[in-house]
């Protein structure tokens, strides 16, 4: 993987593999370069009639590059890539220029991912050559003469030649154009021009090392140092040949933990390897990449890269792509990036910004194109970062990295101890405006050059030749000129002034022991290793205790591949609860990323295998930092800690450099034919192949390392598992991961169509792939199965994890909306679709409307029983909900909006079905090979996010809490029994888990009304009432539904019972308790079932008289759903008030107890009521209290007497008509809530009352059933009951 690239074969041991010059090919010509001129992206015009490329002066066109020459031919285990080489060598294919253009040597780096996930890095110096060739000259001068000939026809004389590049937008045109101010000999020659009489053509040519590891600093100071022996007045000490052979067979790679020195042409160059213990190596400046991005900036983005979004770097310099995205890649440890990864994308392959999976890839911008003008398939998730201006566009609501501030306040500190600000730090380029002059993008590009040079001195990238250029630049009398401006207008001048003082203390640091470019490497690799530490460091203090949580399942590693999709590898649930509570929303996401899986697969893997070398030093750190006792595994804090090991690791590496563990063999005179290697200032020679496709065969370390190979080679044949085909276990792996390693990386070698298309459709099968397993997980998940109620449901854990996978079912959904798009209006594919979806419904339906046949609505059944009008099944309706959603700002936010509620309506899957039936509209808006016009995945797709439809979520409502949301009220009376119409003034309260509705007056005579209302979440009870006026003024209620009009969730509350003064127990107000209905349930299909129907009221179930066995059953049943409630995870428990108020909750329980055996029920036509015996017996108590008699009782008792007698009265005193049973109720919750119910029991049962009111057989005045029901009651008090206050109101305790 991207962390071991060791090589193997015959040259695991060689510091290079490979020596590669790219330029002309003076035999084909000029050839031009079609794919690389084609830049638009997502650009559909045949390639071959693009006339874009033509369009522009000749000088500016690209053409073709080749590998002129390789050495050695092949190595065994790396063998060697030729288009991929040539395509990153020279991303844009050759540049020509004048001797009037700048022709700076330009450095850049690039990397090759295989397959199976090993890199391979290449470092290149692109510098310019004289052409010599008379046919590529007059070449290039027909192609002139053809062009002006054709400008002049277009083009009136009086416009200005230098806007024939007119392709500005275009995304990745060159960036030579941004360097290669044209001529300001003469204003009447054309910008850019050429004439073989009068000018020299030069061209450009690549001088590439290809290593196993990047030793960045080392490959570019040596073929610096090869450039330069070309370009000096005399010759190189030895032939070129020397040199390059040196490098390529008798320089080893550095043992781990040590240092080399090796000899370039002038100068020896040094380089060094971490050790096993240390972290990986990683040469590529975090110091540049944090002043380029400004510390926060680059937080933001590595927070990014963690949760495996879209990163698409954006610079006009290759270095600098290379840089920031190597940078981010090397902080990850000990994670490592497990998608497509191309740091610099070159022009061909375009196509690939449009992969629906997430990636981390460099674009190469061109000046003066700014962001608006880039046209990206997919920005829903795409983290965009504009490298040289310092800023950077993030996706919308993700989780902040933990303890962000004070993370960042560490690496500030870090970089300031080594006087780096943590600020973004080269100045912010200027952009010429679109309607300046011609002549001053060349002041522009000259400024551009100089800020580069400024850029390298501050990251102590100038070599010896650019030195001379920055002298010459600055010798420059136009120059001149432009710095007495800048002073005037006190831009930048400061960098050059500095620049000028660095380049002095260069001259002077130097005389000491060590040069200084040695210091500054020095400086460098301790600041990047320090930087590097801290990062680590998050990583260890976070996944301190990960290993306990690592679930080991499987006998064999054979049998771990072979169910490894069925397995659960981490116990998330467990690890959650372990963390701290500011950590989870970040951690809940990223231990839902692929590198995380990665990551804990290597850990499983590690039982029967070697451990990965960056799982090994992770390891390590964390038992060091145990044994140091850094994070006591109980200690759940989220308090920041420090790096403690700074100091020790950037000695390590200053050791290493100051003491030379193995200095190379000195380049020297190899057996050449007399006069090869001959010398020709400014040429790069052609170089003797026989000598260089073959290496020394007395080199002692080769024999040495092959040997050690061997052996290690034959021990890992040893340990492996014999039955196990490595080919079997890779198809396994490859089946593990997500989108397999072979989308890690795009072929650069083979861009046919079929190879396109190919690609394209293993993207439509990943994404699938992802589909199922998405879906799968929400439904298990949800359903409760994965964790096995271990006790670790904490309060907001496990509905944060709900939250995690709807948000990743989101991404999913716009990156499947994204592929293959070719018209889009905003940031969000699916949004943009939905709005051109909606455009279309919205004019057919006017085109209906204004057609004479209108549409009748369907009227309702006029039957006996009113129930709720059916709810409308529409997207449009649904969008238009969110459209008039104002705290809903983005597309993208309206995007994630309708997703959540298409899934609480459980009209995902119907709606989006709907959406793609309009074929038209998919064809017009995608590409041929796009997902969603892939028929039978998309049916498979579809089908997958049907399933969701087998459980609830509430995952709008929960999540808009506070959006108006419009909820109808139906009012449902029994009326054989009741009059329909009450004289008096009804009243209805609607409360929910957020909030109530507030008390609403009912029009007279009306039972339906829809009131808005603030989002009360999932509802749970309705208050409902009246004043008890007029004659009529008694009102029998069978239940009261309400319905929340944008979710369709719709709730029944059930009554059966009379409000009215003298009738029932005289309530004029009573609490009702709700419960979800079931969507297209039968109205009475619970009848059949054993549950009792909802709508049978308490008072209806006293007529069949249970059983004491039943009631004591009864109540065991209640107490026991209670306890189950509080053990669920938060997300299941449901409403608690419910279990306490229901039908067969623990009021209704205990009601039955109390009616056991209580005495006729009609003394004088008049009901009794269980309230009734209880204020009797506080009436007892209260009296012999005054009397004294309860003086003698023991003190617990006698307060206990006192509590009940409170709790009573206050209930009595109320200012609501609650009515005896709602009494009675509301003390039983208030006597739970408070621990007091197993208390008052015996009161109640030793007052003398209960032998007048009750019959001897009552369970009441039988001691065991009672204790009994004490004991049960008891078990009560480990749990915090809370009561919504539509039951407390207006109790004064």
């Amino acid at each position: 993987m991207s962390g071991s690239s060791a090589v193997s074969g015959s040259a695991p041991c060689r510091f290079a593999h490979y020596f590669v010059i790219c330029g002309i090919d003076t035999d084909t010509g000029l050839e031009p370069d079609e794919l690389a001129a084609h830049k638009g992206i997502g650009a559909a015009k045949a390639l071959s009639g693009s006339s874009e490329n033509f369009e522009q002066s000749p000088l500016k066109r690209t053409f073709k590059s080749k590998v002129l020459a390789r050495y050695p031919e092949n190595v065994s285990g790396n063998p060697f890539d030729q288009d991929a080489v040539n395509m990153l060598c020279m991303p844009k294919g050759l540049s020509f220029r004048t001797q009037a253009d700048q022709r700076r040597p330009q450095f850049h780096s690039f990397i090759i991912t295989k397959e199976d996930g090993s890199r391979t890095y290449g470092f290149v110096h692109t510098f310019y050559e004289e052409v010599t060739s008379p046919q590529i000259c007059s070449a290039m001068q027909t192609l002139y003469q053809m062009h002006n000939a054709e400008h002049a026809s277009a083009n009136p004389p009086s416009s200005s030649s230098s806007s024939s590049s007119s392709s500005m937008d275009s995304l990745a045109s060159s960036l030579d154009e941004a360097d290669s101010p044209s001529s300001s000999l003469s204003s009447s020659r054309a910008a850019g021009s050429y004439d073989s009489s009068r000018d020299t053509l030069y061209v450009s040519k690549a001088l590439c090392l290809i290593t196993p590891m990047p030793f960045m600093h080392a490959c570019r100071r040596f073929l610096s140092q090869l450039h330069r022996a070309v370009t000096a007045a005399t010759a190189p000490p030895l032939p070129l040949e020397s040199y390059v052979h040196n490098i390529l067979y008798e320089v080893p790679l550095p043992a781990p933990g040590r240092s080399l020195k090796f000899h370039g042409v002038y100068e020896p160059i040094v380089c060094q390897r971490p050790g096993l213990g240390e972290l990986p190596l990683a040469d590529f400046s975090l110091a540049e990449a944090f002043s380029l991005l400004g510390v926060e900036n680059l937080v933001q983005v590595f927070n990014c890269t963690l949760l495996e979004m879209q990163i698409l770097l954006y610079s006009q310099d290759y270095q600098r792509l290379m840089t920031v995205a190597e940078g981010l890649t090397t902080l990850l440890f000990p994670f490592q990036w497990q998608h497509v990864y191309v740091p610099i994308l070159p022009a061909s392959l375009l196509h690939f910004l449009d992969a629906p999976v997430p990636y981390l890839m460099g674009l190469q911008s061109k000046e003066g194109t700014d962001r608006s003008k880039l046209d990206l398939p997919q920005e829903a998730n795409l983290c965009f970062v504009d490298i040289d201006n310092h800023y950077i566009e993030l996706p919308e609501d993700f989780p902040q990295f933990p303890n962000k501030t004070e993370f960042i306040q560490e690496l500030s500190e870090v970089l300031l101890s080594f006087g780096i600000s943590a600020k973004a730090g080269a100045p912010p380029r200027t952009h010429s405006s679109p309607g300046s002059t011609p002549s001053t993008p060349n002041r522009e590009h000259k400024t551009v050059a100089l800020r580069q040079l400024v850029d390298d001195g501050r990251n102590g990238n100038l070599a010896g030749e650019e030195l001379t250029v920055l002298e010459l630049l600055q010798g420059n009398a136009t120059l001149e000129r432009l710095q007495a401006l800048t002073k005037r207008t006190g831009v930048m001048v400061a960098h050059v002034d500095a620049l000028r003082a660095g380049v002095k203390a260069q001259g002077t640091e130097g005389q000491g022991n060590r040069t200084a470019a040695e210091e500054e490497e020095i400086r460098n690799a301790k600041l990047n290793v320090q930087l590097r530490e801290v990062f680590a460091s998050r990583f260890i203090t976070m996944f301190a205790d990960y290993e306990s949580f690592v679930i080991q399942s499987a006998p064999d590693l054979e049998s771990w591949l072979t169910n490894r999709e069925q397995m659960h590898n981490f116990d998330k649930a467990s690890f959650l609860s372990d963390q701290p509570e500011p950590y989870l929303p970040f951690l809940s996401h990223f231990i839902e990323t692929q590198m995380f899986a990665t990551f804990i697969d290597n850990k499983i893997m590690s039982q029967w295998e070697e451990k990965e070398l960056l799982l090994r030093v992770f390891d390590a750190r964390i038992d060091k930092a145990r044994l140091y006792n850094v994070r006591a595994p109980s200690l759940r804090s989220s308090n920041y800690q420090r790096c403690s090991v700074l100091k020790e690791s950037a000695q390590a590496i200053e050791q290493r450099l100051m003491k030379i563990d193995h200095t190379a063999i000195h380049p020297h005179l190899l057996d050449m034919k007399i006069g090869q290697g001959k010398y020709v200032q400014g040429f790069f020679p052609k170089l003797q192949a026989d000598v260089l496709n073959t290496g020394p065969s007395n080199n002692k370390w080769s024999h040495r390392t092959a040997s050690a190979q061997r052996r290690k080679d034959r021990l890992r044949q040893k340990t492996e598992h014999l039955n196990l085909d490595n080919d079997l276990k890779e198809k396994y792996m490859q089946e593990a991961r997500s989108l397999g390693k072979n989308l890690r990386q795009p072929k650069l070698s083979d861009l046919s169509p079929a190879v396109i298309a190919q690609t394209n459709w293993k993207f439509v099968e990943g994404l699938l792939k992802e589909c199922r397993m998405k879906t799968k997980r929400m439904l298990v998940e949800k359903m409760g199965r994965e964790a096995v109620e271990l006790g670790h449901g904490e309060a907001n854990i496990t509905g944060l994890e709900e939250n995690t996978l709807i948000a990743s079912l989101c991404d999913l959904l716009e990156r499947i909306w994204s592929h293959g798009l070719q018209v889009k209006q905003g940031k969000s594919a699916l949004w943009s679709h939905l709005l051109h979806y909606q455009a279309r419904e919205e004019k057919l339906e006017q085109q209906q409307a204004d057609s004479p046949v209108s549409y009748v609505p369907e009227r309702r059944k006029s039957d006996s029983s009113i129930s709720l009008p059916s709810l409308h099944i529409s997207l449009i309706q649904d969008m238009r909900h969110i459209q008039s959603m104002s705290e809903i700002k983005t597309d993208v936010g309206r995007a994630r909006a309708w997703i959540r509620l298409s899934l609480e309506k459980k009209l995902l899957s119907q709606h989006l079905k709907q959406l793609l039936s309009r074929q038209a509209l998919t064809k017009k808006l995608y590409k041929r090979y796009a997902f969603l016009r892939c028929e039978e995945e998309k049916e498979q797709f579809l089908f997958h996010l049907l399933s969701l439809n087998a459980v609830d979520y509430f995952c709008f409502t929960s999540v808009f809490t506070t959006i108006m949301i419009p909820y109808r009220v139906v009012i449902i009376p029994i009326k054989k029994l009741s009059n329909a119409m009450t004289t008096s003034n009804p009243w209805v309260c609607v409360s929910g888990e957020l909030g109530d509705s507030g008390i609403m007056q009912i029009p007279k005579n009306v039972l339906e009304m829809t009131f808005d209302c603030q989002n009360l979440g999932k509802l749970t009870t309705v208050q409902l009432g009246h004043d008890n006026a007029g004659l009529l003024a008694k009102w029998l209620v069978d239940c009261v539904v309400v319905r929340n009009e944008i979710t369709g969730h719709t709730y029944r509350f059930p009554c059966g019972q009379w409000l009215g003064k003298g009738v029932g127990d005289g309530s004029l107000e009573r609490v009702l308790i709700g419960e979800l209905v079931v969507p297209n349930a039968e109205e009475d299909s619970g009848r059949g079932c054993w549950t009792p129907p909802l709508q049978r009221s308490p008072t209806q179930a006293r007529r069949i008289k249970p059983t004491s066995g039943q009631i004591q059953e009864a109540i065991g049943e209640a107490v026991n759903n209670i306890v189950k409630h509080f053990h669920k995870p938060e997300k299941e428990r449901g409403s608690l008030t419910v279990l306490l108020c229901g039908e067969n909750g623990l009021v209704a329980a205990l009601e039955q107890f109390f009616h056991h055996g209580f005495k006729s029920a009609r003394l004088f036509q008049k009901t009794v009521f269980v309230w009734d015996f209880v204020e009797k017996a506080v009436a007892y108590m209260e009296s012999a209290d005054q009397m004294g008699d309860l003086q003698e009782t023991a003190e617990p008792l006698g307060m206990t007497c006192q509590s009940v007698c409170r709790y009573v009265n206050a209930i009595n005193s109320t200012s609501r008509n609650i009515g005896k049973d709602g009494k009675f109720q509301l003390l039983v919750c208030l006597g739970a809530r408070d621990r007091l119910l197993p208390q008052w029991l015996p009161l109640l049962v030793e007052c003398p009352v209960i032998l007048r009111m009750y019959e001897d057989t009552a369970l009441l005045r039988d001691r065991t059933p009672v204790n009994t029901l004490i004991g049960v009651l008891e078990t009560l008090h480990d749990f915090p009951i809370t009561l919504e206050s539509s039951l407390v109101k207006g109790i004064d305790l």
